[in-house]
């Protein structure tokens, strides 16, 4: 899973978005990799509104507006607990990759006229099959 969002490239990556259906993530924001198994948001708050994109609908971006800062206890590989906490785009990655793991795609995020026509948009480019 990381060679293949190293590959893309991004910076988080849910099983699900690869066709396996697993609650696993990887992420990595360029403090190096971490694995989440079977995670769980334990704490959010704030807000905050920022461009974010998804390796499951390339080369776009969307403001979306998410909690400022996320706490999430996971799993790790070697089967330790594990906590993931962090504010802005640490916060964002754990917040959009459970919402992978959960089946929402960060379209279903944004808001009713918005996403309506970036749906039109990505059907037109014949990207919007399954897309929500």
């Amino acid at each position: 899973m990381l060679e293949t969002m190293y590959d893309a490239p991004g910076v988080g990556l849910a099983a699900p978005q690869i066709g396996v259906s697993l609650r696993v993530v990887v992420c990595d924001i360029g403090d190096g990799p971490f694995h989440m198994v079977n995670p769980v948001m334990e704490q959010t708050s704030g807000s905050w509104t920022y461009e974010e994109g998804c390796l499951s609908v390339p080369d776009r971006y969307w403001p979306i507006k998410r909690s400022s800062f996320a706490r999430v206890r996971a799993t790790d590989l070697d089967g330790r607990e594990v906590v993931y906490e962090g504010d802005e785009l640490m916060g964002r990655v754990l917040q959009h990759e459970l919402d992978h793991l959960d089946g929402t795609l960060l379209l279903k995020r944004l808001p009713r006229r918005v996403r309506k026509e970036a749906l039109r948009e990505l059907h037109e480019e014949g990207m919007a099959r399954g897309a929500l």
